[in-house]
């Protein structure tokens, strides 16, 4: 169907700009693999699992310390993430081993194959070995590269999540407050991961067992800004929006059985 032709389209063109970085050093290399250039969004649901794995049969057959072989396999973790969460903690378990084997002087690929293998300790439910992960990354990130860096600080915006996951939510809070002026200074006040910030804050004011009505109305307040801005930018149908709509009209339900 048209939907098969127009996925084939994006493998071939993430083919073509993996060839141009390879022989001539330009344009977006790996990126067109999990990102749309036309938009500026990154691909979910049945695309990305379907470039995943288009992907790492691309490259599966190159010498373990490929790097594209390398970064096919902890793309395809990443967008088995929420189809086959088993399957991906797996693969992202053997991309951090291979890491561990052969990039073990680069930290950074070492925090990013931690932070992928978090992010299904996340979806699985197992938020204690999710949180100690993103405690050790964001605390790399702090000293390697300062509290103002933007992996910094989207490592932060993981962290947060986990704790309320974990339902530690006036740490939540704390840090959230903390965290959130410095985003809106580096990245600006509508960047994802700035919305991100706000919306954890919410999640943490609103699971607070300390919580009054003025708490919920900042709730509501920080969600109404969410959800615009995640409709203006992504548009009604996307996850993130889509997410932040039900969070909405979960604390209004709230709010109107306080009146």
């Amino acid at each position: 169907g048209a939907g098969l032709a127009h996925v084939a389209c994006l493998v071939r063109q993430a083919e073509m700009s993996v060839k141009e970085w390879d022989e001539q050093d330009t344009g977006h290399g790996m990126a067109k693999w999990h990102t749309c250039f036309d938009c500026g969004q990154d691909f979910h649901g049945a695309v990305i699992h379907a470039l995943g794995w288009a992907c790492w049969k691309t490259y599966l057959g190159r010498a373990e310390s490929d790097i594209y072989r390398y970064a096919a396999m902890g793309g395809l973790g990443g967008a088995l993430r929420l189809e086959d969460p088993e399957e991906a903690l797996l693969v992202l378990e053997a991309h951090l081993a291979l890491t561990r084997r052969h990039w073990s002087h680069g930290e950074e690929c070492i925090l990013t194959s931690q932070h992928n293998l978090a992010a299904i300790f996340t979806v699985l439910k197992r938020h204690d070995e999710a949180l100690v992960l993103h405690r050790e990354i964001y605390s790399r990130r702090v000293a390697t590269l300062g509290v103002s860096n933007e992996s910094t600080i989207i490592s932060g915006s993981n962290m947060l999540v986990t704790l309320n996951d974990r339902g530690l939510s006036e740490e939540a809070k704390v840090f959230a407050r903390d965290q959130l002026p410095v985003a809106r200074r580096t990245l600006g006040s509508d960047h994802h991961c700035t919305l991100n910030i706000n919306l954890s804050l919410a999640v943490a004011l609103g699971n607070s067992p300390n919580r009054a009505r003025d708490d919920l109305l900042e709730v509501e307040t920080i969600l109404q800004h969410v959800f615009q801005r995640r409709r203006q930018v992504f548009g009604p149908a996307h996850p993130a929006t889509l997410h932040a709509e039900k969070k909405l009209s979960s604390i209004r339900a709230v709010l109107a059985r306080c009146t």
